[in-house]
């Protein structure tokens, strides 16, 4: 599995502690934070390749390599836009410098044939990355994410298969939290994401295709 954008590690270590014996790599270009997830993995008892380097020119420890399944967390907001963050270091998660297309570019290169790829991004994103997808990837299934029922969706998760056929799947959105609104300080986690945060369920595209 090679995380695209690992910063400290949580998505890659989280599938590390529930699926034993992974064959891990992490990329990100901030040295600091990539150091952090070293020193998380370490802490954890997790091997993972921790790498230094840009997914636009990706170091030649990972261009050797071809994995199963890669995964994307790239930044969610046009540096064009808005107000700048507070640290270099949030700035550089916050801010989408490297295009989305790099990002699949990348992931499709670095993929085994019939390796899977999921990719998170905001919703008006989504034409952006299906886009990119191209001829390359089939099986694509969007799982919209919204914070609570009756709302937009305003992140989406895409997944894909390198060189697949089958057809595109809209999925019914994933529900964040129950109720209209949050309660004081209350754990108001709907079960699907209680089970997912507090047990190590897996997100399951498969079963919510036939569901």
């Amino acid at each position: 599995v090679l995380d695209l954008g690992t910063g400290t590690g949580v998505a890659l270590f989280c599938l590390m502690a529930r699926v034993a014996g992974l064959d891990a790599a992490g990329l990100d270009r901030q040295a600091d934070l990539a150091e952090l997830a070293a020193e998380n993995a370490a802490a954890n008892d997790l091997k993972a390749d921790i790498v230094v380097g840009d997914v636009a020119a990706l170091p030649p420890r990972l261009r050797a390599r071809v994995f199963d399944h890669v995964i994307a967390n790239p930044p969610f907001f046009d540096r064009r836009r808005g107000s700048p963050a507070d640290t270099p270091q949030r700035e550089g998660g916050r801010g989408l410098e490297t295009p989305i297309g790099t990002w699949l570019d990348t992931a499709a290169r670095r993929l085994k044939p019939g390796g899977s790829f999921s990719i998170i991004q905001r919703t008006e994103q989504l034409p952006e990355c299906l886009r990119h997808l191209d001829d390359r990837f089939g099986d694509v299934s969007v799982l919209p994410v919204a914070a609570r029922g009756g709302r937009p969706a305003k992140l989406v998760i895409v997944q894909a298969r390198k060189g697949a056929n089958g057809p595109f799947r809209l999925l019914p959105p994933f529900i964040m939290h129950t109720g209209s609104h949050h309660l004081a300080d209350g754990d108001d986690f709907s079960p699907a994401a209680t089970a997912i945060l507090r047990n190590a369920a897996p997100l399951d595209f498969a079963a919510l295709t036939n569901s």
